[in-house]
């Protein structure tokens, strides 16, 4: 029996730069969280590198465990871990109420240990319901993250800092451009291997494009260090505080319903739909990698959906390339000079890059969409509304501004707003109070059918 492509080793110097690929795409959204944390609580420079790479070791053992998986721990797809960035606002809070800030990381790892241990016994359960995500929900929610993250493409783009005077100038949107024609133009022109790592190298190109103007600084590889270990527990002992552990499983719910969505939007993609049994091991491996990550001194971690893009766009369904993409980041961990090499790419040559991995996610929903069965008005009504109400917080990021933190930490995600409102309202039009349109829905699970919202696809007879 052939071997499926997720499950494939490619050559080693493929695996090498195709999984660095993964790190460059993804680099940006694990280092912000430490670097955002950090700088509230006013750690010195030295302490925040050490906090950025203790965040980086801890993605890459846990993107270890979601893709190469032991027991019944990881979904075994090509799924990138990191820093999840909806305890951002939680964790921020936790050290504005905080009166001694030597204390404010103690009482975010504990957090973050309390809601992993609980995530982990809970992952089996939460994991039930993939019963919930027909087509018209997982294309509404793939779709959602694609949209939901092409913002930050954009912010990327403008400049690395909107205090700044040359934020949105014409040089780093430039810069930005370029990167994306570079990528257009491999991806057209050339096959095989260069066509597979086109971003990778649109993004040496657009750095090398941006040296002229004086947006590259190489000053992150002449300060950082060779050799560095995220001694365990180095800001102190975890604290464990009750307000601080409701907070973070607040967030820990949201990363759980972003992860679940993220599992089956991929599984579309790799042609491995990802069942139940799927999705509890990959939130095993969230949610574990989330307890062990502050041991090391990291945050909660979680699956992510930028480089969900990247699969889509170079076909390469291998974990073992994302595994070696897990290996660059420990490396990283453990060598400052080494991370310090990605943070060389100026910020709108990621976002032109950006541009291409996160729009081909959204693409992907729109692919999934077609096969949900949206000539039924009750379908086109769900992701109406669905991507309505998960564009909110993109579209007018103020909205719940009245709203309490706690609740503003789900509804300020699109992602989990939109996953919530598609599936309730999936299930109160084509499930709840149904009458001549019952024997048009089966359940999604029966061996044979698939459930497309309010219709359903059976094997054709032979």
């Amino acid at each position: 029996m052939s071997t499926h492509p997720v499950d494939e080793k490619l050559p080693a110097l493929k695996m090498a730069t195709t999984g660095l690929q993964h790190v460059a795409a993804m680099y940006a959204g694990v280092v912000a969280p430490p670097l955002i944390v950090g700088a509230a609580i006013g750690l010195t420079g030295t302490e925040l590198t050490f906090l950025t790479g203790a965040c980086l070791f801890t993605a890459g053992l846990a993107t270890f465990l979601q893709t190469l998986g032991i027991w019944k721990i990881g979904a075994r797809l090509p799924f990138v871990n990191g820093v999840t960035f909806a305890g951002v606002a939680p964790m921020t809070a936790i050290v504005a109420s905080t009166d001694d800030k030597s204390d404010a990381l103690p009482i975010i790892f504990g957090a973050v240990i309390v809601a992993g241990v609980l995530g982990f016994i809970a992952a089996p359960f939460f994991s039930k319901m993939v019963r919930f995500f027909p087509p018209v929900v997982t294309g509404t929610v793939i779709t959602l993250i694609g949209v939901s993250l092409l913002p930050v493409a954009f912010g990327w783009a403008q400049g690395p800092n909107p205090a700044a005077d040359d934020y949105g100038s014409s040089t780093n949107l430039g810069l930005a451009a370029g990167t994306l024609l570079i990528v257009l133009l491999l991806r057209r022109f050339t096959r095989g291997f260069v066509k597979q790592i086109a971003v990778l190298l649109g993004l040496v190109a657009g750095t090398l494009l941006a040296i002229p103007f004086g947006v590259t600084d190489f000053g992150p590889v002449a300060d950082a260090d060779v050799i560095g270990f995220p001694t365990p527990f180095h800001f102190g002992a975890p604290q464990f505080q009750i307000a601080a552990i409701v907070s973070m499983i607040v967030v820990m719910v949201v990363s759980m319903t972003e992860s679940t969505a993220d599992m089956l939007a991929l599984g579309e993609i790799v042609d491995r739909p990802a069942d139940e049994k799927t999705i509890a091991a990959g939130l095993r491996a969230d949610t574990l990698g989330s307890a062990i990550s502050p041991l090391f001194n990291g945050f909660m971690c979680s699956a992510f959906a930028q480089n969900i893009g990247l699969v889509a766009m170079t076909k390469i369904r291998s974990r073992y390339v994302v595994a070696a993409g897990g290996g660059f980041l420990v490396l990283m961990g453990l060598c400052p000079m080494a991370a310090s090499l990605i943070a060389v790419v100026p910020r709108p040559v990621l976002g032109g890059a950006g541009v291409v991995l996160f729009g081909s996610v959204a693409a992907s929903g729109i692919q999934t969409l077609v096969r949900a069965g949206l000539e039924k008005d009750n379908n086109v009504l769900i992701v109406a509304v669905s991507l309505a109400v998960g564009i909110i917080p993109i579209s007018a990021p103020e909205f719940y501004h009245s709203f309490p933190e706690t609740a503003r930490i789900v509804l300020d995600s699109g992602i989990s707003t939109g996953c919530v409102v598609a599936v309730v309202l999936n299930l109160v039009f084509n499930h709840l109070g149904r009458n001549q349109d019952a024997e048009d829905v089966t359940h999604p699970m029966e061996a044979g059918e698939e459930l497309t919202g309010s219709t359903r696809t059976a094997p054709a007879t032979p």
